[in-house]
């Protein structure tokens, strides 16, 4: 089948849900103007939600505007990098509107990253301005000068919370001591560094204050992309607020103004930003915010709070699902759950609608694409086991994946090629690898290899990429094997996903030791942990002879990934 075929055919349409539409509305409002929209339309209901004390849309755009000003104070203009390393909280959501409202550019970064990761991330986009959570702003302000934010402004978690519960964490208990220490720290001082709370105390921005267009950049988002180290992905303004509008129009029994959206998935991540940070903002829902998923929080939350909206990843449905049969966690105000960022087993799927009465969906996206891509329909032509059919304004291709301008017959397996409102701009200076991912006529290659069926429904069968998903998150092969490396007992690495007894990924390593190494798989994977994050940690460490490669030398990962499994056997 040629790509004008199935493109110009979309066989999927007629598996969408009743009442979502073919298209979406053009895109006319950059994100601040967005979330100015809701609080005009919503001004008294509560936006966002963190350990039950509440925040206003009204209150929200009066925080934002404010932030913005002390911001632009400081000398934030439009096209700089803002670079946010935050867990979920209220100060995240005011940054994050803050820094776009001004035209700047957000650099989204995962706060649990080692310093190794995130000085890496900082020497590429060059952001001057950082907003740190306080527990990691020593690790930004120890960076070199020449990769150092000029301002770094710090910000206590502690701070969202209601008085009572800061208070509590006061008590001279271990267990309040305990709970402090998670989620507050003593932060720096020196050069450039500012509490956060100073800036929200500045006069509001006003309202005519210049801004961003819709095509100006609005996020780096960091993606391993398809192959090699992480880099950042470009997304517009449009970008964002077109994936927000589509995933709206996908759920035409929403109400506007009415839903609580859990925010349980990370804002950092690309997945939680676009569902909770955009989408829940754009419909006026209520954001009950998590700093980590934690079921006793999830079910204190529940009762003040129900939620009606959850996206999630797989590990979360389970571990809820549980609660719910084993404690009595009541889910069953929840209409609508997405999964996403990993694959759903059905039977997943299944308990969790046997628990909620709800619907639970797959998704699939990247973080080229904004993220969300396809999803399956919410209602009964859903399909567990698939991703689902293209979303509004969204065409695919199945190409084949040594040459993307040959289309693959229908049916037979091909790489996955997305064009929409969502697809990404390219990646922060680096042109070779946006030409690479991104195809004349603004098609995106995901690396995944998949078949569709007659009626559109799509189904990956393979990953032409050698990225791991791990938990939601993507982890480089070539990233984990460059720490293992650096060990001066391991000679060589080779790093691939073998799968878990839950139908998920993970991180296994073959590694090579030389002729005098003495050091244990366990000590090896301790070394590990001090130069990557704990999702990227091999759960499995085996030492072999020698590495499989192939007649030039390159090591073969998908042979070394056999032999693991054989292994096992």
């Amino acid at each position: 089948m040629d790509h004008e075929s199935l493109s110009d055919a979309k066989p999927w349409l007629n598996a969408y849900a009743e009442g979502v539409p073919h298209e979406i509305d053009e895109v006319t409002q950059i994100l601040p103007e967005m979330l100015r929209q809701s609080a005009k339309k919503h001004a008294k209901r509560t936006a966002l939600e963190f350990f039950g004390a509440r925040t206003s849309y009204a209150d929200l755009d009066e925080r934002v505007r404010r932030a913005a000003a002390g911001l632009r104070s400081l000398g934030v203009r439009k096209g700089d990098r803002v670079a946010l390393v935050l867990p979920n909280c209220p100060q995240h959501v005011v940054a994050f509107y803050a820094a776009l409202r001004l035209g700047a550019i957000v650099v989204e970064h995962n706060p649990l990253y080692t310093p190794r990761e995130l000085r890496h991330q900082f020497e590429d986009h060059g952001a001057t301005f950082a907003i740190v959570w306080n527990k990691v702003a020593d690790t930004v302000a120890a960076f070199p000068s020449d990769v150092r934010p000029a301002h770094i402004l710090t910000v206590d978690l502690t701070r969202a919370m209601p008085a009572a519960q800061r208070l509590a964490l006061r008590l001279p208990v271990p267990r309040a001591r305990d709970a402090r220490a998670a989620l507050t720290a003593k932060a720096p001082r020196g050069r450039g560094i500012r509490d956060w709370e100073s800036i929200e105390r500045s006069r509001p921005l006003p309202r005519r204050a210049p801004g961003p267009e819709l095509d100006d950049i609005a996020l780096l988002q960091y993606t391993s992309g398809t192959t090699g180290e992480p880099k950042g992905a470009m997304l517009t303004h449009r970008n964002l607020r077109a994936n927000a509008m589509q995933g709206r129009a996908w759920l035409p029994g929403l109400r506007e103004g009415e839903e609580t959206v859990y925010g349980v998935l990370p804002l950092f991540h690309a997945y939680g930003m676009t569902l909770c940070l955009t989408f829940a903002m754009g419909i006026g829902a209520k954001l009950v915010l998590f700093p980590t998923f934690d079921v006793g929080l999830v079910s204190t939350a529940v009762r003040k709070s129900p939620p009606t909206f959850l996206p999630a990843v797989p590990p979360i449905y389970d571990r809820l699902t549980r609660a719910a049969s084993r404690d009595g966690l009541d889910l069953s105000t929840v209409r609508f759950a997405i999964s996403g960022a990993m694959s759903l087993p059905v039977s997943t799927v299944a308990r969790w609608e046997e628990v909620t009465g709800g619907l639970l969906v797959e998704g699939y996206g990247m973080t080229e694409t904004s993220p969300v891509a396809l999803g399956n329909p919410v209602g009964p032509s859903r399909r567990p086991g698939t991703v689902g059919v293209p979303f509004p304004s969204t065409t695919i291709r199945v190409v084949d994946p040594d040459d993307p301008q040959i289309d693959v017959a229908a049916g037979d397996p091909g790489e996955l090629l997305i064009h929409g409102p969502q697809v990404f701009s390219g990646y922060w200076g680096r042109p070779e690898e946006t030409a690479e991912t991104l195809l004349p006529g603004g098609w995106v290659r995901t690396g995944d290899i998949v078949t569709v069926s007659e009626d559109g429904f799509v189904t990956v069968v393979d990953r032409r990429k050698e990225l791991i998903i791990t938990g939601g998150f993507n982890v480089s092969p070539s990233e984990v094997e460059e720490a293992l490396r650096s060990h001066p007992d391991v000679e060589d690495a080779a790093v691939v996903a073998l799968p878990r007894g839950d139908g998920a990924e993970m991180v296994a390593a073959a590694v090579v030791l030389h002729a005098s190494a003495a050091i244990e798989m366990e000590a090896l994977r301790d070394y590990c942990r001090t130069r990557l994050a704990a999702y990227k940690v091999p759960r499995r460490i085996v030492p072999m002879d020698d590495l499989p490669r192939s007649l030039i030398g390159k090591v073969l990962r998908k042979d070394v990934r056999q032999r693991m499994l054989q292994e096992e056997i």
